[in-house]
């Protein structure tokens, strides 16, 4: 490949290992905090975690406040209700555990109560002109990657097109990477996110913005998701295979901050928006269709073929059955009428503009159709 110019500033600390939770206390306040708010979802809660962070932070001499109650792809809403409890509670410091979207619901929260505004304002890069309140980012799956990005990806409630929200000051200062918080994961979660993280570091590979570093990542995530994935569907409790898939995760996001993804990812937010059908799966079952349009070109197959020894599309439709997971979006409800309004919505994702071949809305027509 050409090597394409890059401006690459890692802005987290990335620490990994079982048991790391355990530094949430000393990690925030060796960054100012002082009052914490820990911003999870009900499951989190429910699991222990977020009660286990808090009293890390108490033993560290932080007061902490949950904010427990974000929800799958969060929307504007979320963001404002959360917004509401860091002011009430005066938070200097934002702690996001759990998936990828209380991450995001963290992140949007510190836009809004640092700088004003509603999250409409945020959407691009590099809107925020003041500074915002340090992050610590601890994810609780293997998949969004969002712990090492700077962007938001919130959902506006009434058009259900996800904005992505970045700036350099949004990303989080610290990122813990503990296994062991991943093993209690249901299996349709494990399933969910670990295609997704897969789908990342295929997408980042090869997109227009794709460069030197970000080839690195990607690669290195492909490797630890490709050879953990399969591990944890036959053991949940593989401690090292949930690491590999973790740390995949993290680089994959790495990669995302410096490559952005692809049409794999426009097609899914769509079936999202029209069917509620969940993330992971939505990119999963557009994925093989998207790896053989890309295909088409010949640089772009030969980086396929680097990463896989074999018909790459193929293996991820095994790796889909693998899972159980759906492998046809007819299972998701879609049909033969849907695809022109699920085209259109997916050529005016900002994705898009980043895939190797540019798609045109016959273009998303005729992989939705191939998807059926």
């Amino acid at each position: 490949m050409s090597l394409a110019p890059f401006d690459h500033q890692p802005r987290t600390r990335l620490i990994f290992g079982n048991g790391t939770l355990a530094r949430v206390g000393e990690l925030a306040r060796e960054i100012g905090g002082t009052r914490a708010l820990v911003v999870s979802d009900p499951g989190i809660v429910g699991a222990g975690y977020v009660t286990r962070a808090v009293s890390f932070l108490a033993e560290a001499g932080l007061q902490g406040r949950v904010f427990g109650e974000v929800r799958e792809n969060p929307s504007t809403e979320d963001v404002d209700a959360c917004v509401a409890a860091a002011r009430e509670f005066g938070a200097d410091l934002i702690i996001g555990l759990g998936g990828g979207s209380s991450m995001d619901t963290a992140k949007g929260c510190n836009f809004i109560l640092t700088n004003g505004g509603r999250m409409h304002d945020y959407w691009g890069v590099g809107k925020a002109t003041k500074p915002m309140l340090p992050l610590i980012a601890i994810p609780t799956t293997a998949g969004t990657g969002s712990e090492c990005q700077s962007f938001a990806l919130i959902s506006d409630p009434e058009t259900h097109v996800k904005m992505a929200c970045g700036d350099p000051k949004a990303a989080a200062k610290v990122a813990i990477l503990d296994p062991e918080l991943t093993v209690s994961q249901p299996q349709r979660v494990t399933v969910c996110t670990g295609i997704d993280a897969l789908s990342h570091a295929l997408e980042t590979a090869v997109t227009k913005k794709r460069n030197a570093l970000s080839s690195l990542y990607s690669r290195e995530a492909f490797r630890l998701c490709h050879s953990g994935f399969s591990r944890v569907l036959r053991d949940p409790k593989d401690v090292e295979a949930r690491g590999m898939m973790l740390l995949g995760a993290a680089y994959a996001g790495v990669a995302i901050e410096n490559s952005m993804l692809g049409a794999a990812h426009s097609c899914a937010n769509p079936l999202t928006a029209f069917f509620h059908t969940v993330h992971g799966e939505a990119v999963g079952v557009m994925l093989p269709h998207v790896i053989r349009f890309n295909s088409k070109l010949p640089e772009i197959a030969a980086i396929y073929e680097s990463y896989f020894d074999g018909d790459l599309a193929d293996r991820v439709s095994e790796l889909l059955w693998e899972a159980k997971m759906p492998r046809t979006i007819t299972e998701h409800g879609a049909k033969e009428e849907n695809l022109q309004p699920l085209a259109e919505l997916a050529a005016k994702q900002w994705t898009a503009q980043f895939n190797p071949r540019e798609p045109s809305v016959e273009d998303f027509v005729a992989m939705y159709r191939a998807a059926l």
